[in-house]
């Protein structure tokens, strides 16, 4: 089992979760997902629905 994923969100790569113990420790690629650096997440499942919130949160300012 690797301990480094991908987080994608719309095709865009948002950025890594490396797995720290029990938890996944998120590392943006891209500013627009600076807010997430270095947060820990519980799975891989919520580490994907943060980057996703955040891409949303983002859109308004892209319009």
């Amino acid at each position: 089992m690797s301990d480094a994923y991908v987080i994608e969100v719309h095709s865009r790569t948002a950025g890594i979760v490396v797995r720290d113990g029990r938890n996944y420790c998120f590392f943006a690629s891209h500013h627009d997902f600076n807010s997430l650096e270095r947060r820990s997440f519980g799975s891989l499942v919520a580490a994907q629905k943060a980057a996703t919130r955040c891409a949303q949160d983002l859109r308004p300012r892209l319009q």
